[in-house]
């Protein structure tokens, strides 16, 4: 097997570290974290930039209005971004690695041609409204009413953790359109308009402070039937497609992210005394190694989703989605030990971080439900009683 580069992926490679060369020391100073008009528009004029170079959607096929880069492309773009400090995606996170995806996977030739575009352009934000305060984990149990009117939906009920609700134009929504079938059966996945009439917001503050998740209000909300991705009353099947995209690919730019952090952790804690710990050493080799092989994983999961029909993940994204969680929380807990008590600082970019690793156990599938996923559908255990 040959695992060096081609020629023509080490040019892409020298093309883009040129292009983040000359393009990053342009871009205009990062807004404050509470800011979140200004984030809007800084992370939006980052991807009309990415776009305009050609590297937006490399992880998107072509007909869906992707580059049609290969999976190694990808992730030397993931890489060589990283590496240069380039913007995260930010509020464009639902928009390019859930919602687009899903309809290029799912939606018809109309519905990608209107929603599609402005994602890659940087024109348009979208937001997620799957959780519900009373759901907890089970996502099939939400409560959400769309009543069929004609050519509409009339949407009443509310979601939780939304994220980017306050300064999205769309939310990809799973709602109950037939309450009498089977919770799984019985619900359908919609493109709402977030300007429409009946729609309220309220955001939520974390933990770390920040107010990126809001709960969403919907009072009779009317969306058009047309807006409907998938068959009606299939949306379970279509919310899997999107899931997949979230715990297969969507995190793969955080572990790239992950594996700077450690080494950037090794340097801070040979310079103030922590490194002469053996159990800090320890710790941090480990991390090393698992990082290494979560990225192994990911590379994994890009080739089998680029090359799968629609570009789905498969049932891998729950190992890499347990894994990953569970280790983003032990490298911000071995920040703690090498910040000692500078970690107790809101000061502190890794003091955050940590703040922030705590819900990673939580969004995008619970770790229990990831268990269960890999054990019944993977192993092939019996299902619990």
């Amino acid at each position: 097997m040959d695992l060096t580069y081609t020629e023509e992926e080490q040019d892409f490679r020298a093309r883009l570290r040129a292009w983040l060369a000359k393009v990053l020391p342009e871009l205009p100073a990062k807004p404050s974290p509470d800011d979140w008009p200004g984030r809007r528009a800084y992370d939006l004029g980052w991807q009309r930039r990415l776009y305009e170079a050609g590297y937006a959607g490399l992880h998107w096929p072509v007909d869906a209005g992707g580059r049609g880069a290969t999976p190694t492309q990808h992730l030397i773009f993931l890489e060589e971004t990283e590496r240069a400090g380039a913007p995260y995606v930010g509020a464009n996170f639902v928009g390019l690695l859930h919602a687009g995806p899903t309809i290029a996977a799912e939606g018809t030739a109309e519905q990608g041609a209107r929603w599609l575009p402005p994602v890659l352009r940087g024109d348009e934000v979208w937001c997620q409204g799957f959780s519900e305060p009373d759901a907890g984990s089970d996502l099939a149990s939400l409560r959400t009413r769309a009543v069929r009117d004609g050519d509409d939906y009339v949407i009443s009920g509310s979601k939780i953790w939304t994220s980017h609700a306050e300064v999205a134009d769309w939310c990809e929504l799973l709602v109950r359109t037939d309450p009498g079938a089977p919770k799984h059966r019985g619900i359908s996945w919609l493109a709402m308009p977030m300007d429409a009439p009946g729609v309220s917001v309220r955001p939520l503050r974390t933990l770390a402070g920040s107010a990126e998740f809001a709960q969403v209000f919907l009072d009779e909300v009317r969306v058009p039937v047309a807006n409907r991705v998938g068959a009606e009353n299939d949306g379970w099947r279509v919310t899997m497609v999107t899931l997949s995209f979230e715990r297969g690919t969507a995190f793969v730019g955080e572990v790239v992210a992950c594996r700077r952090t450690l080494g950037e952790l090794a340097r801070t804690a040979k310079a103030n005394g922590r490194w002469d710990d053996p159990v800090l050493r320890r710790r941090l080799g480990r991390l090393c190694g698992e990082f290494g092989a979560l990225w192994r994983l990911t590379q994994w999961n890009v080739s089998e989703a680029e090359r799968s029909a629609g570009g789905v993940p498969g049932i891998g994204g729950s190992v890499f989605k347990l894994a990953y969680s569970h280790a983003r929380q032990e490298l911000y807990d071995t920040a703690a030990e090498v910040l000692g008590a500078r970690s107790l600082s809101l000061e502190e970019e890794w003091t955050l971080d940590r703040l922030s690793s705590l819900s990673y156990t939580i969004a995008a599938g619970t770790s229990q439900i990831q268990r269960n996923i890999v054990a019944e559908r993977i192993l092939g255990l019996p299902k619990g009683r």
